[in-house]
């Protein structure tokens, strides 16, 4: 969610299936209920500034290669409270959905330029310039990658002086349930970086985890 600097669909399915499971494998660190928190930079050529975040899954389906939660981001300089938006994803899993992402005005050549800051997709980048990676089998790649679009703010209004029009490529290690990030929008700075860990509950307070979902 960064700072607005200008006022301003169908999903990269993939059709039909694979012989095999060519998915990420389930990962007891990415399901419902699991809380992350970290900074996000949004740094600019006149300033250096990072936003500390929380982010808590809110729900998790696999199959459809889909989850949601919420994300809080706490010291911003605009707002009075803590601003809490709802985000929805996206996860690459050659069955649903390809590194492509089809939509939120990107172009394959924007998915390449960000999916490749991550060093883990060294690996797959000349087969997803060739097909998006459809063709990839991912079932023991020890990270999962996402798209996360936020969809709504939660606890304050459109007009707070943030945006949402964009979305984050995101990289998860299954390994240890750490998270990095880069939020793609045209109209923003390019490529803010999200950094996160897990966090245990209980030790970190976390105002988002009352609001639920259905």
């Amino acid at each position: 969610m960064p700072v607005r600097v200008i006022d301003s669909t169908a999903p990269s399915q993939v059709s039909g299936a694979l012989p095999g499971d060519t998915r990420p494998p389930p990962c007891s660190l990415l399901s419902v209920g699991q809380a992350f928190t970290g900074t996000q930079n949004v740094s600019s050529l006149q300033k250096d500034e990072a936003w500390r975040v929380n982010v808590r899954i809110q729900g998790c389906d696999l199959d459809r290669g889909y989850l949601c939660g919420t994300m809080e981001a706490l010291n911003v300089p605009m707002a009075d409270t803590p601003v809490i938006t709802f985000w929805e994803g996206e996860i690459v899993d050659t069955k649903n959905f390809t590194f492509y992402t089809g939509k939120w005005e990107a172009a394959p050549e924007d998915d390449i330029r960000h999916w490749s800051r991550f060093t883990s997709f060294s690996q797959f980048k000349s087969q997803v310039e060739i097909d998006g990676g459809k063709s990839l089998d991912l079932s023991s790649n020890p990270y999962i990658y996402m798209r996360w679009k936020e969809q709504y703010f939660v606890n304050v209004g459109y007009d707070c002086g943030l945006t949402i029009a964009g979305f984050y490529y995101v990289c998860f290690s299954c390994s240890d349930g750490s998270i990095n990030g880069f939020y793609y929008d045209p109209n923003s700075t390019p490529f803010q970086k999200l950094e996160l860990k897990t966090m245990n509950e209980g030790r970190f307070g976390f105002s988002s985890s009352s609001y639920e979902f259905q």
